[in-house]
């Protein structure tokens, strides 16, 4: 009897594929030649200290900046190269959480979430209003709909910018900096907020952050990115044990060697502690 035919273990498609992707400000190259994939419906998170490129490669991402050269290849389309509509219509399964939470001062927190829904879609008034309280309600704002933004906390911002993201439903999710500025508690929540829509919609999500704690609890894969350059692309278990050296000294917040001569030149001058160390 001849064996039984074995089956090609499945493989999850890219939700997006960068390949050798370079971003250029004036004669300035911010990211050097970058490539990795996101598997659909997983969480990636890319990390990196102040001027490392992260917010710049965001950018790219959603098409606030134009590569120098390289690809983005998004749900098996080629960012850069397809036709106008196209891009439009690809644009409308992405999602974006800025840093700020980025809503209209001068509109109510329903009207910040029904905007996209008013701008890209032919849905009627009362339709709009049930998808807003749908969306307010999966992100703990149920009843905030005629509260203006400046009535809302920091917290509570965040999370109306969040339901702003999902309001086309979209199959990729971006986040800026989620927690940021916000206590630790509120924070947590919004983690925790993340974690729910992932599992409840099966989202891909793109998360960029410095907040570790963050990090560790939302992402299936993490990028470690360095002046432009990724030192590593890990699963955060292969992250948290990683000995390379740059990654060690992210993750235990050593200082860099010149920061920490300028600080003990400091405390000299100020006699905080003993000119020279044993």
């Amino acid at each position: 009897m001849s064996p039984a035919p074995t089956s090609k273990p499945s493989v999850t498609p890219s939700a997006i594929s960068v390949r050798n992707l370079r971003v250029k400000y004036g004669e300035r190259e911010i990211l050097h030649g970058i490539s990795f994939e996101v598997p659909a419906g997983e969480t990636l998170v890319i990390l990196g200290g102040s001027g490392s490129g992260k917010s710049t490669l965001l950018r790219t991402l959603v098409g606030l900046e134009q590569p120098s050269s390289g690809e983005i290849w998004i749900q098996n389309k080629d960012f850069a190269s397809i036709s106008d509509d196209e891009r439009d219509e690809l644009l409308k399964k992405m999602g974006m959480s800025f840093q700020g939470g980025a809503l209209f001062g001068s509109m109510t927190v329903g009207e910040n979430v029904a905007l996209p829904l008013q701008e890209h879609t032919n849905l009627d008034e009362s339709t709009i209003e049930i998808m807003v309280r749908l969306k307010l309600d999966q992100v703990g704002l149920s009843g905030f709909e005629s509260y203006m933004p400046a009535q809302l906390s920091g917290g509570m911002k965040k999370r109306a910018a969040i339901a702003r993201a999902l309001a086309m439903d979209p199959e990729i999710l971006f986040f800026d900096e989620p927690s940021a500025g916000l206590d630790p508690i509120i924070a947590a929540g919004i983690d925790e907020l993340i974690l729910k829509l992932k599992k409840a919609f099966r989202i891909t999500i793109v998360v960029v952050t410095h907040e570790l704690a963050s990090a560790f609890l939302i992402a299936d894969r993490m990028i470690l990115l360095d002046k432009g350059v990724i030192v590593a692309n890990d699963t955060v278990a292969e992250m948290q044990k990683s000995l390379q050296p740059r990654v060690r000294q992210f993750l235990d917040r050593v200082p860099e060697p010149e920061l920490t001569g300028e600080i003990d030149y400091l405390q000299m001058l100020t006699g905080d502690v003993p000119p020279q160390r044993q």
